[in-house]
């Protein structure tokens, strides 16, 4: 059983959250596995910054036959977000305006943007449930703004490593990248490979937020009489940037460092925890103990205020990245959730109902 590549037109103009509206839509996507009789065995998966709609590829250890998410028995869709590099509208695709490809004029878009394509495509698969949506990362802000834009759509709601509002240290983090991507003086030209040169310190930059000190400590350690060059965290850092160039571009890479910015479920809703009350999904929130980019306070805020939410932390050596990494940890903590959903069991629940009536009795007693 193979995954198919698909790829989704609509000539309609689509509306932007921060005004103005792409002329048309592109959206590529790829499905595993086949809509059962019942069409209840959708599993929808959101992929993070770089990633793209091949999920077998950069989530090979969750997905595939006899793994979690399972294409004998389920069919697993997966959409490249709009502005990135993989065949959905982005900066590299052509305005039907123009003639010419978008370059530094495609429109900023925001989650809730990605979140109303995905809601048009659902539509025309025409998907009315979905079994399990499931991201990290950016994708987990994807996954939490269309379980409250759409309520009574996904039945299982799995979010790892992500959050409600994406915090100022995180914006710090993307602001440095574009501004390392904005001093390559190529970043000015309307040409394919502009930026390239920055967006590679950009990445650099990114690694040392997915990762942290001891991983570093511990899969760069420097070796004996080494100096210079031939430091192995140098030579990772600039390896990681020639990578990333070898397959994505810069206005991409810097409008998705955007899209995380503009994370906050509450925006014109009373707040983020209003928002997530909105939330009718059975709810297992996964966080990383050290991650340093969205670190499990984020996790921890998501998973009270969801209505009945489970949360697990996986302690990883590889900081956020773990949430990529980590494919027996992360299916363990899945496997253990849908055992307990058959038992109607939820600690994490009971943690913090306990946590609060605690906190309510101290307060009273002083």
């Amino acid at each position: 059983m193979q995954a198919e590549f698909h790829h989704f037109h609509s000539a309609s103009p689509f509306a932007l959250e921060l005004g103005g509206e792409l002329p048309a839509l592109d959206l590529a996507y790829q499905t595993w596995g086949k809509l059962n009789a019942k069409k209840d065995n959708v599993v929808w998966i959101c992929h993070a910054f770089t990633g793209s709609h091949d999920v077998a590829e950069w989530w090979q250890g969750l997905v595939g036959p006899g793994k979690l998410f399972n294409p004998e028995n389920n069919l697993i869709v997966c959409v490249n977000i709009l502005g990135s590099h993989y065949g959905s509208s982005g900066p590299l695709t052509v305005d039907p305006r123009t003639g010419k490809p978008y370059f530094h004029s495609f429109p900023d878009i925001t989650i809730r943007d990605v979140v109303s394509s995905f809601e048009i495509l659902r539509k025309e698969l025409k998907i009315n449930r979905i079994k399990t949506c499931i991201g990290g990362s950016l994708g987990g802000q994807q996954a939490v703004e269309w379980a409250i834009v759409n309520p009574e759509l996904i039945e299982n709601l799995i979010l790892v490593a992500t959050n409600a509002v994406h915090s100022p240290w995180g914006i710090a983090f993307n602001e440095s990248q574009r501004m390392a991507i904005e001093v390559d003086p190529s970043w000015k030209e309307s040409q394919p490979k502009a930026g390239l040169e920055g967006m590679k310190a950009a990445r650099a930059t990114a690694l040392i937020s997915y990762r942290n000190y001891e991983t570093y400590q511990i899969t760069q350690a420097r070796k004996e009489n080494s100096y210079g060059s031939s430091l192995r965290a140098v030579s990772y850092q600039r390896y990681q940037g020639e990578k990333l160039a070898q397959r994505f571009n810069a206005y991409s890479y810097f409008q998705l460092s955007k899209m995380m910015d503009s994370q906050d479920v509450g925006r014109n809703r009373g707040g983020a925890i209003a928002a997530l009350k909105l939330i009718q999904s059975k709810t297992l929130v996964i966080g990383i103990k050290s991650d340093a980019l969205f670190p499990i306070v984020e996790q921890e805020f998501l998973a009270k205020h969801i209505p009945g939410a489970s949360f697990h932390v996986i302690d990883s050596l590889y900081g956020h990245d773990g949430f990529l990494i980590e494919s027996g940890l992360m299916t363990k903590a899945v496997r253990l959730w849908q055992k307990l959903q058959r038992l109607e069991v939820n600690p994490m629940a009971d943690f913090f109902q306990a946590l609060e009536a605690k906190l309510a009795s101290h307060e009273i007693s002083q």
